[in-house]
């Protein structure tokens, strides 16, 4: 089926005009990036056309270092221009788990950075005059269960304490209305400094960017192999690629969820997992006041979780989560988050979907993002569902470093980034544990329907 056709014309879930496509992308349809020749040799050579990937090539080229990004499809095809617009402070790890694995003092500098990366997504959005809606509109987070209420609102107390950025407070569920126009939750906790974004027309931005400051794009270019020619210093690498073999004397590797057997040292590390989204037709401003008066973006504490936000015009809902146990296609994906986003909305079960993708982000086995040099090559991966700052924020960091600037130093260079034993980089785990956390949750939301309606 063709991007723009419908699955089933007569299906009443679909708009007449239902795209399998990002709903993002509806604002960048009239901008194309020249596609550059591949060169037989660069000073930097950037695998993968994202946010990362962007921002380092930004960096190098304004270092007067050649830069060519290559991508094994379209520019900017993976999540940057799918995920959901939502910017938190990217560490999942609290800083006990983290102190306990590396000690109070890196503990704190590294949640610390998740914070630095919030703060400088936005002022970079400004100076630059990046047009891509970026608010601090915050976001609210709902407890599925009321166990799960009383829990995150201690963890947002120690939040505040340990930390004295996110001012997190609690709503209960007698006022959740105020944040929320659902009853499926037992109240939430407010993050007011977390914040939204247009993914792909900030992705646009960047790209304009790097091709003012003079970076090459090649896509549909898969490289099929690196090669290090010389294993002191910088490096020389040979690129093998659909379209020939270019030199250079730095890598960046900038791939993410879409990691491959070209590099199964990082392929080994990361766990791809898909994540769908829904957009859904324009709905009457009455409605949209009444499910997101406060226009803050949303999650819950399911382990499968949910996340949405209304569209920046506040005209849609943009709703995603992960909806199956094996990886699936939107055609399968859409009508399943439909299904969700009615029971955690009543007031939508009428409602079509526009827009129904999928896109694929990378956990890590800590839950931590990942930058470094590893074999000469630099990179900077495993954002775990998070990414749209700190993706960001270590690209800018690892061009930093290629360009031999000591402000790329982050607490996040170099740690241990784990593996498992028979991991190969195919997750064959993933069904049986989506299953079972999916199981669990319903279990859960039900039983506290049953006993707290």
């Amino acid at each position: 089926m063709s991007i723009g056709q419908r699955s089933t014309p007569s299906d009443s879930l679909y708009t007449d005009d239902y795209k399998e496509a990002s709903y993002w992308l509806e604002d960048v349809l009239d901008f194309t990036v020249p596609n550059a020749v591949l060169p037989v040799s660069a000073d930097v050579v950037v695998i993968g056309s994202g946010y990362t990937g962007l921002h380092a090539a930004i960096q190098t080229a304004a270092a007067g270092r050649a830069t060519v990004i290559i991508d094994s499809g379209e520019v900017g095809q993976g999540c940057s221009s799918r995920n959901g617009g939502q910017i938190d402070t990217s560490i999942k790890p609290s800083v006990q788990q983290l102190a306990r694995k590396l000690g109070l003092i890196k503990a704190k500098a590294i949640r610390q950075e998740g914070i630095n990366a919030l703060k400088w997504i936005e002022e970079y959005v400004k100076d630059e005059t990046i047009d891509c809606h970026f608010e601090r509109n915050g976001l609210y987070h709902a407890a599925h269960t009321p166990l799960h209420y009383e829990q995150m609102s201690r963890d947002a107390e120690q939040l505040n304490r340990e930390e004295g950025f996110e001012e997190a407070y609690s709503v209960p569920r007698s006022d959740q209305r105020t944040e929320l126009g659902s009853d499926a939750y037992y109240g939430g906790v407010v993050f007011p400094k977390h914040a939204a974004i247009h993914a792909a027309k900030y992705h646009q931005g960047l790209v304009k960017k790097a091709l003012n400051l003079g970076v090459s794009f090649v896509p549909h270019c898969p490289a099929n192999s690196i090669i290090r020619h010389n294993k002191t210093g910088d490096g020389q690498f040979s690129i093998q690629t659909a379209k020939g073999t270019i030199q250079a004397r730095n890598v960046m590797i900038a791939t993410n969820g879409y990691t491959t057997n070209l590099t199964p040292w990082f392929q080994q590390r990361v766990i791809p997992i898909g994540s769908y989204v829904i957009a859904t037709e324009a709905l009457p401003t009455e409605l949209m006041n009444e499910l997101f008066p406060s226009h803050r973006v949303a999650s819950d504490s399911c382990k499968v979780i949910y996340y949405y936000r209304a569209s920046p015009d506040r005209k849609r809902i943009l709703f995603g989560g992960r909806v199956s146990a094996n990886e699936t296609n939107p055609l399968v994906s859409g009508p399943r988050l439909h299904h969700q986003m009615c029971r955690i909305f009543p007031q939508l079960r009428d409602t079509r979907i526009s827009h129904s993708w999928t896109g694929t982000v990378a956990y890590t086995f800590d839950e931590m993002p990942h930058t470094g040099v590893h074999n000469g090559l630099h990179y900077a991966m495993g954002f775990c569902g998070s990414g749209v700052s700190m993706s960001s924020y270590l690209g800018m960091r690892a061009g930093q470093k290629i360009v031999g600037n000591v402000e790329g130093i982050t607490p996040l260079d170099n740690l241990p980034f784990p593996t498992k034993p028979l991991y190969t980089g195919k997750p064959w785990f993933l069904p049986a544990a989506v299953s079972y956390y999916a199981w669990k949750d319903k279990i859960e939301y039900t039983r506290a329907a049953r006993k707290y309606p």
